[in-house]
């Protein structure tokens, strides 16, 4: 089969590498005389059939540029799709026919899916409806096992690592307890590596639950050594002893419909009332998605984007590219999405970690 035109969409979260993948699949696509569709805002351009021509002028400058051209939208689940006209938050409805007419409408030959496990896993359910689909792997949270890296997570990191550094000279200078609340949901890696980077003191992530007595004690330890001041780094999916995250709210269509935050409001909340001593909260929150990539995330994201294409050339639909070792390789959309990527509680970074003084706030470990 002769490939003529080809569609892109980024979807869920934004970060940073979007716009790199789009103009990497777009040089190379036209360099093989294929037309290239961006539909917009995700899989919901693809319902309501908005997208724009991509050519070297829509993409000409935008490498360096954080956040996608194309939009995004972590809410528009075509098999669950809450958005008016179509549907409501009460009454979802499924509209994955839409995105299939609107495929054959404008005669799109495949279609290079930008996005992390929900996305992937909403373009597995599209594969087994006939839509020839290629997947590109994004998460700042790194969750993705099948690939060693998904892009946007090494600008996220570079971001929470600043922060940590920063809040350093101000934590001492006032003798306080400082706590940084990254993102993460259901793996520890932004917080874990922060932490390790910046020389936090206690790190809390999904992986190792948490008990507020232990981390408690891992303060007044600090204190009675001499050392007036601490830093913690929690996740914002930090899980406690009895299982408990922190949920601010719930989303009907999202993905994942449990919008976490808090921990980090609660822990200062209970070292004041425990420990006696002025606790300062610093929630990152987006400021972890937006901006300039790093430069590993441009070369990551400009190697995914162009593979991608070969895997549509080559006739491999139906794959997610990912990295492993140096090597861009190819695996089942399937198989990308079958289990996510945590920190391992006993693996070698967390040693590490404990090696050098670092607590992480729990009862078992350390």
């Amino acid at each position: 089969m002769t490939i003529k035109r080809i569609a892109v969409i980024t979807a869920g979260g934004d970060c940073q590498g979007l716009n790199a993948v789009v103009r990497a699949v777009t040089k190379h696509a036209l360099k093989n005389g294929m037309e290239v569709f961006g539909f917009k805002n995700g899989f919901d351009g693809l319902v309501r059939n908005e997208y724009m021509p991509l050519d070297d002028c829509a993409v000409s400058g935008i490498l360096t540029r954080g956040g996608t051209i194309l939009g995004t939208s972590n809410i528009a689940n075509p098999f669950d799709y809450t958005l008016a006209p179509l549907g409501t938050p009460q009454e979802p409805r499924n509209v994955s026919n839409l995105v299939m007419e609107n495929v054959k409408k404008n005669r799109i030959d495949a279609l290079i899916a930008v996005g992390g496990d929900g996305t992937l896993s909403m373009a597995s359910r599209f594969l087994d409806m006939g839509l020839p689909i290629v997947g590109v792997p994004k998460t700042i949270d790194n969750d993705l096992s099948a690939t060693d890296f998904t892009f946007g997570f090494d600008s996220a990191l570079a971001v929470a690592t600043d922060a940590v550094d920063r809040i350093h000279t101000t934590a001492e200078s006032h003798h306080r307890v400082m706590i940084i609340e990254t993102m993460g949901r259901y793996a520890g890696w932004i917080a874990l590596r922060s932490c390790l980077a910046g020389g936090g003191d206690i790190c809390l992530i999904p992986e190792i639950p948490y008990s507020d007595e232990a981390i408690a004690k891992a303060i007044i330890s600090r204190r009675e050594k001499g050392k007036n001041f601490s830093i913690i780094v929690a996740a914002e999916g930090a899980v406690n002893e009895r299982g408990e995250m922190s949920v601010q709210k719930t989303i009907a269509g999202s993905t994942d419909p449990i919008r976490l935050g808090g921990i980090s409001g609660r822990i200062a909340a209970m070292l004041e009332e425990k420990v006696g001593l002025e606790c300062r909260v610093v929630v990152l929150g987006h400021l972890q998605r937006g901006g300039t990539p790093t430069a590993f995330d441009r070369w990551l994201s400009t190697r995914f984007g162009a593979e991608a294409v070969e895997l549509i050339l080559k006739g491999e639909t139906g794959n997610m590219v990912a990295l492993r070792g140096g090597d861009i390789i190819s695996v089942p959309i399937k198989d990308a999405v079958a289990k996510l990527k945590r920190v391992d509680p006993n693996g070698q970074e967390v040693r590490s970690a404990l090696a050098v003084g670092t607590s992480f706030g729990s009862s078992r470990i350390g």
